[in-house]
């Protein structure tokens, strides 16, 4: 019969003797020691997602909007086989930012429609399984398509929302999207939180009244941002304008790019929108400098292969007319905060 008496070894006869002949008193201090290692820790980091998801509409007809085009009997031909596919994709593309760290803390998309689509892609898309709540507030876009912020409960504690109005056609010009603001605590750090999400006007016709639109939209951004000093804050969105671009200069006044900036990162980086053979950074996130030490120095673009075309540039839901059953004509952002 086996013996399972156990034998103390030299090491274990050594802790027992050092354990006996410590005084109590210094046990608080082991205690304390340990503690201050142990919570020192930095913690750990969030994910935070950017993603143009190339008009996303439902399939009924919005009688305050032009959305005509993405209707079963439109020129697109939008049915609704063709939205749940455009969901299921979405739903791929978190998925794969998210790899096995789980999923974004936040993840801020333009280009949908309305609270129906927001609703079905978080809860009955294949997206559900992330349990995410959103923020959406119904803009003046024309065409009806608005910006959005999805959040984890969990991780990000909301606080509140608002729409910050572009006041473009008190100008007499085309009225654009919403910035959306939004505010809460991530729950790790107990730290309160503002967060920016942007679709600054088109550069289509690059004309005068665009221009003067996207100035517009930066001098509203710029007044919500002169309310904040001080405070933690991210903007994230499409800009419509690259890193260069004059009207970030008020922008970068206050808030730290995180995408590249000098000749050199932008020749290295491929960007996320390619025009005409040509790449380039449209989509951008900042944080302020109260923000700057909490996140990583550079963003990461997801150039994950079924994004891409054989060609190597964004797989578009459509091309031109024709139906292609791709992702957007946008790479997504990601970035890692805490």
């Amino acid at each position: 019969m086996r013996n399972n008496i156990y034998k103390m070894s030299k090491g274990d006869k050594l802790l027992a003797r050092f354990i006996h002949k410590t005084p109590l008193l210094f046990f608080p201090f082991l205690f304390y020691t340990l503690s201050f290692f142990t919570f020192s820790l930095p913690f750990r980091a969030e994910r935070v997602m950017w993603y143009n998801v190339e008009n996303v509409f439902d399939t009924t007809h919005d009688t305050l909007k032009n959305d005509f085009d993405f209707l079963p009997d439109g020129s697109y031909h939008w049915t609704p086989w063709r939205y749940w596919r455009k969901l299921d994709n979405i739903s791929r593309v978190v998925a794969a930012v998210a790899e096995q760290d789980g999923w974004p803390m936040l993840v801020g998309m333009c280009e949908v429609e309305n609270d129906s689509v927001l609703r079905d892609l978080c809860l009955r898309s294949p997206l559900r399984a992330a349990k995410y709540s959103y923020v959406h507030h119904e803009g003046p876009d024309l065409r009806g398509i608005d910006v959005a912020l999805l959040y984890q409960p969990a991780l990000f504690h909301f606080q509140g929302s608002e729409s910050v109005r572009v006041p473009s056609a008190e100008q007499g010009l085309r009225p654009t999207r919403d910035i959306l603001h939004v505010w809460g605590r991530q729950a790790r750090t107990d730290s309160l939180l503002h967060v920016f999400v942007v679709h600054f006007p088109s550069r289509a016709g690059g004309n005068k009244a665009s221009t003067q639109n996207r100035i517009l939209a930066t001098q509203t951004l710029c007044q919500e941002l002169d309310k904040l000093k001080g405070q933690r804050i991210l903007v994230m969105g499409d800009f419509n304008a690259e890193p260069k671009d004059s009207i970030f200069r008020p922008i970068q006044q206050r808030l730290v790019s995180l995408v590249p900036q000098s000749r050199k990162e932008l020749k290295r980086a491929q960007g996320t929108y390619c025009y005409q053979g040509l790449w380039g950074y449209i989509d951008h996130m900042l944080v302020s400098p109260s923000m700057q030490p909490y996140s990583e120095f550079r963003v990461h673009v997801a150039k994950f292969p079924f994004l891409l075309t054989e060609k190597g540039t964004p797989w578009r839901t459509f091309r031109g007319p024709s139906y292609t059953g791709g992702y957007s004509d946008h790479l997504p952002l990601y970035v890692d905060v805490w």
